[in-house]
């Protein structure tokens, strides 16, 4: 009879290792997927740029040549950053990139503060970008809303940002300007490529010792129900 006691609780224990090992051995593959990213951007902001393919790879380093609608843009999402007037609030500026051999491109040119004491630089006639690519994205479930009639956005959406300037079509992408900003001048441009957060060897370690932690727990509590 003492045994038949570990069975409901054995297999409890049994279904929860499982899971707690699952969720490990999933974190170990985000970390080679992370890892593998990592170096992808790595390569890239090691590399000349080099002009746009038709199909870029996400984070390539590339440029483009065309004419900047300053007259259109939107705005992207929202930082806070410390400037020379103090602490500011603002946003990325998006502006069309309009070239003779492909769609319109949509392109990050930096960050302006909402409240500028000085003008954002225009470019005018023919302009060679320097950047990266950034994949379009779709609004999450928890996305805060986009208003296209202010073109205030908080999901970059080459579609939805381009409806919202008029554009029937373009590039299914982003080029994020990289470079010093201009002298006295906003928009400011980033300065290398992003690169984003890997926790996943933490988190793993989290979910296989929890899986340890349960083992253990169990077998104490298994050998004292059978002793007794």
């Amino acid at each position: 009879m003492r045994p038949r006691r570990l069975l409901w609780p054995g297999l409890m224990a049994a279904t929860m290792l499982a899971v707690l090992l699952g969720l490990g051995t999933w974190q170990v593959e985000r970390l080679h997927w992370k890892q593998g990213i990592l170096a992808q951007i790595a390569r890239a902001e090691a590399a000349p740029a080099v002009k746009l393919p038709a199909n870029p790879e996400p984070y390539t380093k590339v440029q483009a040549t065309g004419r900047l609608r300053d007259d259109l843009s939107a705005s992207y999402g929202a930082e806070v950053r410390d400037t020379a007037a103090g602490t500011a609030l603002g946003t990325q500026l998006i502006v069309p990139l309009e070239r003779d051999d492909g769609d319109a491109i949509l392109v990050d040119r930096g960050w302006v503060p909402d409240k500028r004491p000085r003008p954002i630089a225009r470019v005018e006639g023919d302009v060679t970008l320097e950047g990266y690519v950034r994949p379009s994205e779709t609004p999450g479930l928890f996305s805060a809303t986009d208003n296209p009639v202010t073109r205030r956005f908080y999901t970059l959406d080459a579609r939805a940002i381009g409806a919202a300037l008029g554009y029937r079509q373009v590039a299914p992408f982003f080029l994020v300007v990289m470079g010093p900003p201009p002298p006295e001048r906003y928009p400011d441009p980033a300065r290398h490529l992003p690169r984003p957060l890997n926790n996943h060897l933490s988190y793993a370690i989290t979910w296989y010792g929890l899986a340890i932690a349960l083992v253990v727990i169990f077998g104490l509590w298994a050998r004292k129900a059978l002793s007794e």
